[in-house]
């Protein structure tokens, strides 16, 4: 490759965001983080939010440090998590900040949707995992509540495409982000208006879908001059940042499950359409849009959330630990055989999750952690045997034989939680790159500028740039 190419990964998370500079040339392909922020929910008055102006913030700052350095930019692409939304008045402007996924207000809600709309119907139709918070959800429970932003909006932005909103002024609805939200038809891959119109929610909100790669715009022509990067065009990459994960695995062939492991363990496999029947339905599994119209066939699993809301618990009360402590007082509690169910909605957001889990297993007649090495080893092991439990139901409905699995992500970093999920699976586990969101977005930018063919090109890339670390189960 003659000509360098250098694209700017923004890659949002539910506690955390950053920024990954990723250069093409004769050289290789490099990547560097080059600015890294917090996110966090933000409670107003018993409501929870994204401050989305924060995050909008935090990119100009990283885009001025650029811009200052001289570093030239070929093109922007921002990831994030799914189904949260900002209301957008016809003047433009954004009503109030979007509600957060975390928000208790959906609580129950399905339920009621259900009178209206039976569960199975809206399974048929989205392919999507009934979750409280889904947008179809979040729109319902905005509409009965009366909230004045969705009532005065013109149109919805899902969280990437609004950030993109903020830097371009320009608005599209990506296809791998709306596929998460329980109004998308999984096989005309549009959105299903009929759905809304029949719950009394506006379905004039909703945007045409655009396909992954998409060209959303330039930077506004003042952020261009105040930061110094001039008008940087903005691609619409898999907006969804386990879209994004997906495209990054670096597999040699489809014979693999996958596990995304961050706050959330999304775990699943890729098909070529839709799986959408009855046994789908009674499992609760999902249909997400992938890259090159395929399919991300999955389940969301509570992950690393258990581990890291103990840590906020532990570290007020002055016990705060490094990720290799942990890892150590695992190790030290192996004897401890307790174990909960980490999708039990009594973990969604308690106020202290140490003591709810020591509820749990108290009610369920196990012995309560006696340390915090313990509740590690708790955690741990729980996700582990959730994931035997998950890929054993994938295996019902693979066209293939699963013959690894591949853990991308933060979590992929665990090494302990690797090898105890080997042992557990009973097949290799390869893990490995962390930053997979972010690598990505940069091959979905990659390949909008022509540099790369496929998803087995980009697989093809990031193996021979990455290493992975292979556990194999104990004999």
């Amino acid at each position: 490759m003659e000509q360098r190419h250098t694209f700017l990964a923004f890659d949002c998370g539910a506690t955390s965001g950053r920024g990954i500079l990723a250069t093409f040339g004769p050289d290789g392909f490099r990547m560097e983080e080059v600015c890294r922020f917090p996110n966090q929910i933000l409670e107003l008055s018993g409501k929870y939010y994204w401050n989305v102006y924060s995050i909008y913030e935090e990119f100009l700052k990283c885009l001025t440090d650029l811009g200052r350095k001289g570093i030239e930019i070929n093109s922007i692409g921002i990831d994030t998590w799914g189904v949260d939304f900002g209301c957008i008045a016809p003047d433009g402007s954004l009503l109030g900040l979007p509600r957060a996924y975390r928000d208790p207000y959906t609580a129950g809600v399905p339920e009621e949707v259900f009178k209206t709309l039976p569960r199975e119907e809206l399974y048929d139709v989205t392919g999507i995992q009934i979750m409280d918070f889904n947008t179809i959800f979040q729109l319902y429970a905005q509409t009965r509540e009366g909230a004045a932003p969705l009532a005065g909006a013109r149109e919805i932005l899902f969280m990437p495409d609004l950030l993109s909103y903020l830097l371009t002024g320009n608005k599209v609805c990506e296809y791998t982000d709306a596929s998460t939200s329980g109004m998308m038809n999984q096989r005309t891959r549009q959105f299903a208006g009929e759905l809304l119109d029949r719950l009394g929610v506006r379905s004039d909100i909703l945007r045409p879908i655009v396909q992954p790669g998409t060209l959303v715009g330039t930077l506004r022509p003042s952020i261009a001059a105040s930061t110094g990067v001039g008008p940087v065009p903005v691609i619409a990459v898999a907006g969804h940042d386990t879209a994004s994960a997906i495209a990054a695995v670096p597999a040699a062939d489809g014979h693999f499950a996958y596990l995304s492991s961050g706050t959330w363990s999304l775990m699943g496999i890729e098909v070529p359409q839709p799986v959408i029947n009855a046994e789908s339905a009674r499992l609760n599994f999902t249909n997400e849009g992938g890259i090159e119209g395929t399919t991300r066939f999955l389940k969301n699993i509570t992950g690393m959330w258990l581990l890291e809301q103990c840590r906020k618990v532990w570290k007020a009360a002055g016990r705060e630990y490094t990720y290799a402590e942990m890892v150590d007082m695992a190790k030290a509690s192996e004897s401890y055989a307790g174990r909960i169910h980490p999708d039990d909605p009594r973990f969604a957001n308690p106020a202290d999750m140490d003591a709810e889990i020591r509820r749990a297993l108290a009610e369920s007649g196990q012995p309560v952690p006696q340390s915090d090495g313990e509740m590690i080893r708790c955690i741990y092991r729980s996700l582990a045997c959730r994931y035997k439990e998950v890929l054993d139901m994938l295996r019902g409905f693979a066209p293939f034989p699963i013959e690894k699995l591949h853990v991308i992500g933060g979590g992929s970093a665990n090494a302990y939680l690797n090898q105890l999920t080997a042992d557990t699976l009973g097949i290799p586990v390869v893990a490995g790159p962390t930053e997979a969101t972010a690598i990505g977005n940069v091959m979905l930018q990659a390949q909008a500028a022509g540099l790369v063919t496929d998803r087995w090109d980009m697989r093809r890339l990031v193996s021979d740039a990455f290493a992975v670390q292979t556990f194999y189960p104990a004999k």
